[in-house]
């Protein structure tokens, strides 16, 4: 009986989020503000608690976790994340830091403390390089001159957070000063240490997870990403980072074939991760976090268009295409909740994962729409500019 009701469970869950991504899709949206929001209705304090198996759903989001940066990770080369801090290290720190500062000071003026400063920094500085490579591919913009501009800041802030993530998981870890201090120097050495062999021997790790079979290929690179996730884990550098360093490592000779055939488990523990997130945030805690998440919304929409429009006239990008690459920009998502995670897993304010999964919700779904709305306003700025010039002459 056990079995066959954890099966019947698991079962619902799955086509639950087979349906809830078709909504999606139907929509024109991004599928992982559904996914919240069905973890909110059907979890602890929802309209229709579900006693999914908590075990499962565990371990399924922290594999969904190395997925999504381990796939994210196989979209870069080392030289390519090295190019592009050279050519946009000024964008990149303008980027971070324009978004980052305003949820660091929300944090402290909400009483999470230093340390919820440092999460809430993160939550609100990056955008979701998933919802913003899909929208610039459903809206036909990856031909688009500022497009290169908006991807290499996304680029750059995926660097930063390989540098953040295990420095918030050492301070999250540590319990006094010095302790903390050590665990980021140990962090850092690590990622310094992963760095180098990403640039130097990824060549060979691709030749030893490489094989004639696309299947044989699966497996090991899974088994190689869980076993560098879980020992990043112990070193207190978040398996998370150790993930995306392994997909950089591999990104240069993995057959596309192979990496394609990752996506669909990507796609599957992903969503998992989504509504797992979901399933553990209480809906009653939402109310009170409503009005300064849409304070951190309206800041954070305003910053990233700043940010947008910076890079791409720093690119020579004309007017229309600066406001196409801040409305890109907007949308929250995969790595502001794996913060969230690591920050409510360490014991830190609950209502802290309650404003990020009120932010999240707010910028994934706005995101896709301001990414819409930027053609016809660039259109318009285009039109009165002729218009004016006709006018003058």
């Amino acid at each position: 009986m056990h079995t066959a009701a954890l099966l019947i469970e698991l079962g619902a869950v799955i086509l639950g989020l087979g349906l809830v991504g078709r909504l999606a899709g139907t929509l024109g949206i991004s599928p992982v503000p559904l996914y919240l929001l069905a973890g909110l209705a059907f979890g602890a304090g929802g309209i229709f608690p579900l006693n999914a198996p908590e075990e499962f759903l565990d371990a399924a989001s922290e594999i969904g976790v190395v997925m999504l940066l381990l796939l994210l990770g196989l979209e870069y080369t080392a030289g390519d994340l090295l190019g592009n801090l050279r050519r946009q290290a000024p964008v990149g720190v303008l980027d971070l830091f324009l978004n980052g500062l305003p949820g660091a000071a929300f944090g402290l003026l909400l009483g999470y403390g230093p340390v919820g400063a440092l999460a809430m920094f993160g939550i609100t500085a990056v955008s979701s390089s998933g919802i913003v490579a899909k929208v610039l591919a459903d809206l036909g913009r990856l031909g688009n001159r500022e497009t290169p501009s908006v991807l290499g800041i996304l680029v750059l802030e995926d660097l930063g957070m390989a540098v953040y993530l295990p420095v918030l998981t050492a301070v999250l870890a540590a319990s006094g000063v010095w302790e903390a201090t050590g665990s980021v120097a140990v962090a850092l050495a690590c990622l310094a240490v992963a760095l180098v062999v990403a640039l130097r021997w990824g060549a060979v790790i691709s030749r030893f997870v490489s094989a004639g079979s696309n299947e044989v290929t699966l497996l090991r690179v899974l088994g190689l990403a869980l076993l560098v996730a879980g020992v990043a884990e112990q070193l207190h550098v978040s398996a998370a980072v150790g993930a995306f360093l392994l997909g950089i490592a591999l990104s240069n000779d993995l057959d596309e074939e192979a990496h394609r055939s990752l996506e669909p488990l990507r796609d599957l523990f992903g969503a998992v991760f989504f509504v797992s997130f979901g399933l553990t945030t209480d809906p009653s805690t939402l109310p009170p976090v409503l009005l300064p998440a849409a304070g951190l919304v309206v800041l954070g929409v305003l910053t990233k268009l700043v940010t947008g429009w910076f890079a791409a006239k720093r690119a020579g990008i004309a007017v229309p295409g600066r406001i196409r690459a801040g409305a890109a920009l907007v949308p929250r998502g995969e790595f502001s909740i794996v913060i969230a995670g690591l920050a409510t897993a360490a014991g830190l304010d609950p209502q802290l994962a309650a404003l990020a999964a009120a932010y999240v919700l707010s910028m994934a779904v706005l995101g896709p729409l301001l990414a819409r709305w930027a053609d016809p306003v660039a259109r318009r700025y285009v039109r009165r500019q002729r218009e004016r010039a006709a006018t003058a002459r």
